[in-house]
């Protein structure tokens, strides 16, 4: 099988994955029927956790891991998840994408990936304490187009 990451991607991957404090868990969901990108979107993944020892994937299936899904609220294929890995128990920190992050959306997965690394938003004291006061639930999606 062809790789997707070629070595110059892999080398600018490895210098900003340089900055990794902490181990990161990303969630791969897909599923046996109907899921355009499933294979793609697991293979970069795989690609992208052999890069270094700090990212680890696991692979899901949306129906027969469907308690599992539902944990991280994922409810389309493909899916990923970006959590924070304590030991062997990995933490939901809300990032989640659809369909496989290619374009633009590829560098905002590795940023995602350092930022769970960091533990750290980056967002003001300002944000986090207008945030501290939202009541119910907010939904926050970003739709992005490959062409």
């Amino acid at each position: 099988m062809e790789k997707l990451l070629n070595d110059q991607v892999i080398g600018q991957i490895k210098q900003a994955f340089a900055d990794l404090t902490n181990p990161v868990q990303l969630l791969f969901f897909g599923s046996k029927e109907n899921c355009d990108y499933c294979a793609e979107t697991q293979q970069l993944l795989s690609e992208l956790s052999e890069i270094d020892a700090k990212v680890s994937l696991s692979t899901h299936d949306l129906n027969d891991d469907a308690a599992l899904a539902a944990q991280y609220n994922v409810d389309k294929v493909p899916a990923i998840i970006v959590a924070a890995k304590d030991g062997e128990q990995a933490s939901n920190l809300g990032i989640n994408f659809s369909g496989i992050p290619s374009g633009y959306e590829f560098s905002t997965l590795i940023n995602d990936i350092i930022l769970a690394s960091k533990r750290e938003s980056g967002l003001s004291a300002a944000t986090r304490e207008f945030l501290q006061k939202l009541t119910q639930p907010l939904l926050l999606q970003v739709f992005v187009t490959p062409t």
